[in-house]
């Protein structure tokens, strides 16, 4: 559980010494040295040595100096590391963490430093150069992805984090592909430039290739891989070059100056080709810069003013039509500080992203609420993120989603695992609450029901009626996240049934931190199922249960999520006459399904009506019959997996004036059993894309490998030195591919898996899998 600091005075604070060791609250101001030689200055951008700024002295200034940001990546790509750079750099942290060490403040959970993987999202505040900077660590790894996805949705820029000597890898196409859907501009960081095989044109290129986008490059690097010592910066063709000044190399002092062509004549040539050709590509994204172009410098590209071709290079990412790219090595503290200075200049503001619903609510409160964490001793704390009016504590808030009032008690401003009370949130600004109760991710949070009812208004709904319409009520609702469907799934038991109480709780506590997360009980054995995206999910999720709750569960064999579709379509009916009371229960239903044809599969059946029976029925039967029907499709006929792809018709329903709406749905679901099994069951399995990188060497071993996987090899490519092997596998012969793959490499190997979609299995592999259910093998 987090580690949560106690309730501190401010006066308190400035004289304990326990606050100058842990928490660092005493303010300081940024010293700058200077060194007067030729058009060159040594800059320190960080407080002086031992000392630390307060969380206190975050800054709250307008909105348009405010930066909401995310650092995403492919696992293992430096995310966390060049945050902690940023917290040192930016004078919050007093050392330098490491990730290898499990030191570094964003990854604070016990399974995070052991694995050295970042797990959870941390959310830290810090200021740089008069911006407030609220920035947020996401996980690479595919089996947290849900991470990822709830924080793009109240971020306004992204930092996407690149492995120069890999380039784009699978988890980067997945992050890029959840920003995409939320419209967020990026800028991109090609980090480890000092690393073996690092290459600044091949990772370029990638992101050229791969991500289908523009890249426009603002720095070149001077040196790669081992020669790595600085960059030049491409707009105002500045070199610079990291100094240190003792044997503590933390990359605070760094020399700044004009490139000159006596420097290095290749370079500059470098980097005067590079500023033309960034001109000419800015100038065709660009109309206004464009006029600069074609007007009065358009015979010398030199004397178009940087501050110019900034503004327009910011134009040109808020709509998203090109990336900036810079370079450095977080590692080595090379490169962070431009990287921090990129990110005020280019990223947008809260006030510059377009939300259609701010009209609606003018200056009332309306926030998002987009995780939960549980504290031991405050309950949840919910992270907000508020779009318009403000928050208070003490003050009582409407979820609309829950249609509930709460009352909020505090607020926190948070530093990973530390968080210190705020008086205030202001627009724009994400912070965490303590005392809400029911909020959960992806719910919308207004100051009051009438607040909302007034938004409806605005927004053009009736909202005079007594019954508001569903859609109006959906209207004022901001988009949650899309959670998507778990392919794991094993049994989990307390060590007695004594402790089962305790288990339900903790599992009901994670479930709300984790929306990926399912929880069920087994209807056959009465056992609890744990559903989760993969094996390394369920592995945290036991641990955190042992640690954080003390319950020493027992977790049954990793079994596939399997689904289930029909072959045909069919027909049945069923009746259900019986007598309850004094009170005769009488239904008569025939339904039809049919496999459903086209893309998208879904488990969720679209249901239809006979024309007689639509002119008919009456409308407050509709929720028992669509309840019937969806129940029945939770678990099909055949092993007990949900069925998907179907369409169902009811064709004809008669009902007895007495009866009551359960009745109805027990007649109408038994009434789809019997049409799915008459329909022919068929067994879907969960298709994964697979990629691995591996050497020349072992390349032959792992394609034989996947053979034997039932895998299908769809392309193979070079990553500089090494093959990415592309292919299409089944889950269910995924299982402990780590260690096998491991084994026919000697450890050179990695790969990554993610769902693609549910394919049919044969006729051969159906029976031998009934079988195995059955007991029989």
């Amino acid at each position: 559980m987090l580690r949560i600091m106690g309730k501190f005075s401010v006066n308190a604070l400035k004289s304990s010494s326990f606050c100058n060791k842990y928490m660092y609250f005493k303010s300081t101001k940024m010293r700058v040295m200077s060194v007067a030689q030729q058009n060159c200055s040594l800059r320190n951008y960080s407080s002086p040595p031992g000392d630390v700024k307060s969380l206190h002295s975050v800054i709250n200034p307008h909105i348009s100096r405010i930066r909401n940001i995310g650092i995403m990546a492919h696992i293992d790509a430096g995310k966390t590391t060049t945050t902690e750079r940023m917290l040192y750099y930016s004078g919050y942290i007093r050392a330098l963490g490491d990730v290898d060490d499990g030191d570094t403040v964003t990854d604070f959970m016990a399974q995070e430093r052991e694995r050295g993987i970042t797990i959870q999202s941390a959310a830290v505040t810090f200021d740089w150069k008069d911006y407030r900077i609220n920035l947020i660590d996401t996980p690479g790894h595919v089996d947290f992805t849900v991470e990822v996805e709830r924080c793009l949705r109240v971020l306004d820029g992204a930092v996407a984090v690149f492995d120069a000597s890999a380039g784009v890898e699978a988890q980067t196409l997945t992050v890029w592909r959840q920003a995409d859907k939320y419209q967020i501009p990026r800028i991109c960081f090609l980090n480890k430039m000092d690393k073996s095989r690092a290459s600044f044109t091949y990772a370029v290129e990638s992101i050229k290739q791969k991500l289908k986008t523009k890249p426009l490059l603002l720095q070149l690097p001077i040196g790669e891989a081992k020669t790595f010592r600085g960059l030049v910066d491409v707009v105002t063709k500045e070199q610079i070059m990291w100094k240190p000044t003792s044997d503590l190399d933390d990359g605070k002092n760094f020399e700044r100056k004009l490139l000159l062509e006596t420097d290095d004549p290749n370079l500059f040539q470098e980097v005067q080709d590079a500023r033309n050709t960034l001109i000419e590509q800015v100038a065709d994204l660009d109309d206004e810069f464009a006029e600069l172009v074609l007007g009065e410098n358009h015979e010398n590209f030199d004397l178009i003013p940087a501050d110019k071709l900034q503004s327009a290079i910011r134009r040109i990412t808020l709509a998203q039509k090109a990336v900036p790219v810079l370079c450095g090595s977080a590692l080595k503290n090379k490169g962070v500080q431009p990287l921090l200075d990129a990110i005020t200049l280019y990223l947008p503001a809260p006030n510059e992203r377009s939300h259609e619903f701010l009209q609606w609510y003018k200056d009332d409160l309306c926030a998002l609420a987009f995780k939960v964490l549980h504290d031991k001793c405050r309950g949840p704390l919910v992270f907000v993120r508020v779009y318009s009016g403000s928050l208070k504590p003490q003050s009582a808030v409407y979820n609309i989603n829950k249609s509930c009032t709460e009352r909020m008690s505090r607020l926190l401003l948070p530093f990973a695992d530390q968080q210190i009370e705020i008086p205030s949130l202001m627009p724009g600004n994400i912070a965490l609450t303590v005392g809400l109760k029911q909020s959960a991710t992806g719910d919308t949070i207004v100051s009051s029901k009438a607040s909302a009812v007034a938004a409806a208004r605005r927004a053009g709904r009736d909202a005079g009626e007594k019954k508001r319409s569903v859609s109006g009520t959906d209207s004022l609702l901001l988009a949650g996240v899309e959670i998507p469907e778990p392919v794991f799934f094993c049994t989990i038991e307390p060590p007695s049934m004594a402790r089962q109480q305790d288990l339900d709780n903790a599992l009901s506590c994670l479930q709300r931190e984790d929306p990926s997360l399912k929880v069920k009980p087994d209807p056959d054995t009465g056992q609890t199922i744990l559903c989760g995206m993969g094996e390394l999910h369920i592995e945290i999720i036991h641990d955190r249960i042992k640690r954080e709750y003390g319950i020493e569960t027992y977790l049954g064999p990793l079994q596939i999520a399997y689904r289930e579709t029909i072959l045909n379509a069919a027909q049945a009916t069923d009746v259900l006459d019986k007598t309850v009371g004094d009170k005769r229960h009488c239904v008569t239903a025939e339904v039809e399904v049919r496999p459903r044809s086209g893309e998208g599969a879904t488990t969720k059946p679209i249901i239809s009506y006979a024309e007689s029976v639509s002119e008919a029925l009456p409308k407050e039967l509709l929720g028992a019959i669509e309840n019937g029907i969806t129940n029945s499709c939770i678990q099909g006929p055949l092993l007990g997996f949900p069925v998907q792809d179907i369409d169902v018709t009811v064709q004809s329903l008669t009902v007895h004036p007495d009866t009551s709406h359960t009745m109805v749905s027990a007649c109408v679901s038994r009434c789809m059993q019997k049409a799915l099994k008459k329909a022919g069951v068929q067994i879907l399995e969960p298709l994964m894309n697979l990629e691995i990188t591996v050497s020349e060497d072992h390349l032959s071993a792992a394609l034989a490998d996947l053979a034997q996987r039932r895998g299908n090899i769809q392309e193979i490519q070079s990553r500089q030195d090494n093959r990415v092997v592309v292919a299409a596998v089944p889950l269910a012969e995924m299982m402990g591919y780590s260690t096998v793959l491991r084994s026919l490499t000697s450890g050179s190997a990695t790969f990554t898996l993610e769902l693609a979609s549910y394919q049919a299995l044969s006729s051969q592999e159906q029976s031998a899998l009934l079988q195995r259910r059955m007991g029989l093998v």
